[in-house]
């Protein structure tokens, strides 16, 4: 009977988390990692949460106790990365995020706790990388991802350089940084439990905001200023790794340096090309095939098998190769430009500009729509009615194609909701 009673605690979380437009198919092994993460009274307690952001007071309602006691209880799970805990006007706001991006990556974005991080580590590596259907459902539904690549600035030529926006430079999101952390990478230090970690830094993930306010306020990270934040951009160049961060323009919180070896995001972009796991720069390499000397080092160092080796087929010359790109399969880094050594490699414009999302709320009713999750986030029965989260979320839907406004009403199946989208 207690093991009913646990495991339907731990139920209710994989169905609170699940209301987040990037949820957590069910499995043996999410359970495992539930039950290290949470205990079975604090799953009980999260998964009554409101998934829009909160204070104590409305926490202490939902669980009918104390609001010193809520406090605690809130205190306790933000100083394990749980949840993410900001002051606004003298007071604590919370939110739980999302597996990922979100608290399964900062369990492991510092060495050491209470929490075996090997066992958690075999665990994560069993559920992301074995069995797939989260990386899959994270990656590869919708057309609106979670993440996008930073063009390596030190590859673009200086035309090229006049037609990047500021928000496709990681520099510039680290100059208007008001707030910056820098935490253990968690991609590398899971491998590093499972003795498969590459020689790339550990200490090189970037967190900007309001994330990285909570992860350097409880040791998940450590606060740098933009001097180190662009050191460090340098640093990852130098190890051939791809800035991947979050596909907004504006309010960036993560930007990630992340190797084809290790990283979650790139993994999925190597084995799931086809269906765009990631979205890409606007920007793809072409070969110069007359400078060219087939030497390879730029398929050494893609990330996703981009490149590759082929002979010219010249008669004169039969044991002359030259590299080719998979524009498929491409993300338009530019680390394959760093590397060659003939400058035979160039990045060129693509002719259509990808589009990204204004900031995380563009993202995540984007995403919602497109995953059929939109309901979530409007009819949020563990939330006080908050107007001001609703005019958002509206404001996003009202700027969408028609088709995409569809979908929403669809979602919402509101006769009040169909007749604001078409009196707009």
């Amino acid at each position: 009977m207690s093991h009913h009673t646990i495991k339907s605690g731990y139920t209710q979380l994989y169905e609170r988390l699940n209301k987040f437009p990037q949820g957590a198919p069910s499995s043996d092994t999410l359970y495992k990692i539930l039950e290290l993460l949470f205990s079975p009274k604090e799953a009980k307690l999260v998964s009554l949460l409101p998934i829009k952001p909160f204070i104590a007071k409305d926490a202490a309602k939902i669980w009918k106790v104390s609001l010193t006691e809520a406090r605690k209880t809130l205190d306790e799970l933000a100083s394990r990365a749980i949840l993410l805990d900001v002051e606004q006007d003298g007071e604590s706001h919370y939110i739980l995020p999302p597996p990922m991006a979100g608290f399964f990556e900062f369990s492991l974005m510092r060495v050491g706790g209470k929490i075996d991080q090997k066992i958690l580590s075999e665990l994560f590596n069993q559920y992301l990388n074995v069995e797939e259907d989260f990386v899959k459902d994270l990656f590869t539904r919708g057309e609106t991802e979670l993440g996008r690549v930073f063009v390596n600035e030190e590859a673009l030529s200086t035309q090229n350089a006049l037609h990047v926006l500021d928000y496709e430079r990681a520099s510039e999101v680290i100059e208007n940084s008001e707030f910056m952390g820098i935490g253990t990478c968690y991609c590398r230090h899971k491998k590093l439990h499972l003795n498969e970690a590459c020689d790339a830094p550990l200490d090189i993930c970037m967190t900007f905001s309001t994330s990285a306010e909570s992860l350097t306020k409880h040791g998940y990270a450590r606060r740098i200023d933009k001097i180190e934040g662009l050191e460090l951009l340098h640093k990852a160049k130098e190890h051939n790794l791809v800035q991947f961060g979050e596909n907004t323009q504006n309010n960036v919180n993560f930007i990630c340096n992340c190797c084809g070896c290790c990283c979650e995001a790139l993994t999925a972009a190597r084995k799931f090309a086809f269906l765009n796991p990631v979205h890409t720069t606007n920007f793809l390499p072409h070969v110069n095939e007359s400078e060219c000397n087939g030497c390879g080092k730029c398929v050494n160092v893609c990330s996703v098998e981009a490149m590759s080796i082929t002979s010219t087929n010249n008669p004169h010359k039969p044991k002359q190769k030259k590299a080719i790109v998979n524009e498929d399969r491409c993300l338009g880094c530019g680390v394959c430009v760093n590397v060659c050594t003939n400058s035979a490699i160039l990045l060129k414009s693509i002719p259509k500009r990808v589009i990204t999302p204004l900031n995380n709320a563009h993202r995540i009713v984007m995403m919602a729509i497109e995953r059929g999750t939109l309901q979530h986030l409007i009819f949020d029965n563990q939330a006080l009615w908050n107007h001001r989260v609703m005019a958002t979320i509206l404001g996003v839907i009202l700027k969408l194609p028609p088709i995409k406004q569809i979908m929403a009403s669809e979602q919402i199946k509101s006769r009040y909701f169909g007749k604001l989208l078409a009196n707009y």
